[in-house]
């Protein structure tokens, strides 16, 4: 099982990457990894929207048949 991580604006300089590939079984074990992988990311993903599917979810939530998260901070706008 693979789901694909979409960084985005300040998210995916942190990250080093715009897109990653991913095993985690769930949203809460794939933050953690994000977090222990991007170390950049501390203190900007806990401020990010995850979208899971164009969806909030619960960090329980499966990402079994998952096709992408979305990892979206807070854009600023006029």
């Amino acid at each position: 099982m693979s789901v694909r991580v979409r960084y985005f604006a300040a998210a995916a300089e942190a990250a080093g990457t715009d897109a990653e590939d991913r095993a985690e079984s769930t949203l809460l074990a794939l933050r953690a990894a994000v977090l222990t992988d991007h170390p950049a990311l501390v203190g900007i993903l806990d401020r990010c929207a995850v979208l899971v599917d164009g969806e909030r979810r619960d960090d329980d939530a499966p990402l079994a048949g998952v096709a992408h998260v979305d990892v979206l901070p807070p854009f600023a706008g006029g």
